[in-house]
């Protein structure tokens, strides 16, 4: 084993953001927080938020969705096709899913769905650009790094456990295409690198991230983390980077250095888990990072992103084979999904914990964008399906995509927004935009809607020019259902 690699993978992830958050900011600027203290608190209904990333665009039609069902067959007109899924009741009255789908169905008696969120019109359809646009709620460029809504969470609240990483993000890797890309919104921005994201690519690993390389007496690794602190102060990145960005990155290697030595590095213990339990959740990383981030609500956790990871032509991104590849994304998604729903109920954590599944856009397969606003083709989509790899929804579609919540105040049963039946299944009822999405979020949280800081003179909001609203009618009683849970 290569114990320096091992350890220099380790400092990194104490570090989160990396040295490279802090040069992002123009030296020297002023940062004030500008919410008035006059300002009437709002009460918040969650202290915790999950966050069940489906990076690559997750098709709505042919999941929480579903519209007329055709089946494969050779000769099919692409353009009969709307869903390649039957759908399947779920536990609310009239509230139906894409097969394969029947345990996240099962509890959405504890939740609610928003089937009309509209995605950003960016141009040219990339992937990681809407990304950033849903983890920041600004659309890049920016003259400086806009947090991630993570981070703003982590900022405004602090950690709800002083030893636990306020911001942990699961699942997602860096060794990969648009690697950058993907590194710009994983990060605090200005509000500095104790706010940004704990990393923990591989949930079955996460109690690595937490101690020292094997081989390594934590002796000895004491001595390697006060060399690292201090070549970290002199480093020429450092050098170039504000003073409250430098005093924000010693801050977070000290918050790491504290759970490295604390009994709370268990909770990144998944063998701690009963069998059964590890089975149900363990459908491969992301049903991992499911269970993480169950026992990181459970001990302290105040915001935890599990990805699917983004991954160019894989994952959600179905250029090709759309029903196949969607067939082995929902066994991914499905028991894991519902099985945090129920485990953060039984255990009293729910009430307080937000759940949120998003994805950064739709798919369809005729149209590129959305009417009105087409974008180039990215796909080459016959007229006529005469290959199994054609059938599926391929383009990107940015008009109408689902969201679902549950716990942290949210209504149970809730159904909101609509999308049109036929092509373009675009949203007609209660259009939901990203802004909505995140004050939302913040609404649930208690973190008012004017908090924003003073960057380069000029104030900076959790949401554009703070002209984001909550979608109040998300929270309230719950709604009743008359059906008894699905298994």
């Amino acid at each position: 084993m290569d114990v320096n690699k091992s350890r220099r993978d380790f400092l990194k992830k104490m570090s989160a953001a990396s040295l490279s958050a802090a040069a992002t900011t123009i030296p020297g600027f002023s940062f004030l927080s500008s919410c008035s203290p006059e300002v009437q608190k709002i009460a918040s209904t969650a202290d915790t938020v999950i966050l069940l990333w489906m990076a690559g665009g997750m098709a709505h039609t042919e999941t929480f969705d579903p519209k007329a069902y055709v089946p494969f067959e050779k000769g099919v007109e692409s353009k009969r096709v709307l869903s390649t899924f039957p759908k399947k009741p779920t536990v609310v009255d009239d509230l139906y899913f894409s097969e394969g789908l029947e345990s996240i169905g099962g509890v959405m008696d504890k939740g609610a769905i928003i089937r009309s969120y509209k995605s950003a019109d960016l141009g040219h359809i990339l992937h990681t650009r809407h990304q950033y646009h849903w983890h920041t709620c600004y659309e890049p460029p920016q003259s400086v790094q806009a947090p991630h809504i993570g981070s703003w969470i982590a900022k405004e609240l602090g950690p709800a456990n002083p030893v636990i990483p306020p911001f942990i993000a699961m699942g997602q890797r860096f060794t990969m295409g648009e690697s950058e890309e993907l590194k710009a919104f994983h990060s605090a921005g200005f509000l500095g690198t104790e706010y940004g994201p704990f990393l923990i690519p591989d949930p079955s690993s996460g109690l690595e991230s937490v101690r020292p390389p094997k081989g390594m007496s934590l002796k000895r690794f004491e001595a390697r983390y006060k060399l690292y602190k201090e070549l970290a102060n002199k480093s020429e990145v450092m050098e170039q980077a504000s003073d409250y960005q430098r005093e924000s990155l010693m801050r977070s290697m000290e918050q790491s250095y504290r759970l490295l030595n604390s009994p709370e590095a268990k909770v990144f213990d998944l063998s701690e888990e009963p069998k059964d339990v590890y089975d149900t959740y363990n459908t491969g990383r992301f049903g991992l990072g499911c269970l993480l981030a169950k026992r990181l609500a459970q001990n302290g956790g105040r915001f935890i992103s599990v990805s699917t990871e983004y991954e160019p032509f894989l994952g959600w991104d179905t250029h090709e084979n759309g029903h196949t590849r969607l067939i082995k994304m929902k066994q991914l998604i499905d028991k894991p999904i519902a099985q945090l729903v129920n485990d953060l109920d039984e255990s009293g954590h729910l009430d307080r914990t937000l759940i949120i599944l998003a994805s950064e856009f739709s798919r369809d397969a005729i149209m590129e964008g959305r009417p009105g606003k087409k974008v180039k083709n990215q796909v080459n989509q016959p007229d006529i399906i005469r290959k199994e790899k054609h059938y599926g929804m391929h383009r990107h579609f940015t008009d109408g995509s689902s969201i679902l919540m549950w716990g942290g105040g949210v209504k149970k049963g809730l159904v909101y927004g609509k999308t049109a039946d036929e092509r373009p299944c675009s949203s007609i009822e209660n259009p939901v935009v990203i802004d909505q999405v995140h004050q939302s979020i913040y609404h649930a949280l208690g973190i008012h809607p004017e908090t924003h800081y003073e960057i380069e003179g000029r104030p900076f909001y959790t949401t554009p020019d703070g002209k984001g609203q909550p979608i109040l009618d998300l929270f309230g009683n719950p709604m009743k259902s008359s059906k008894e849970n699905i298994a």
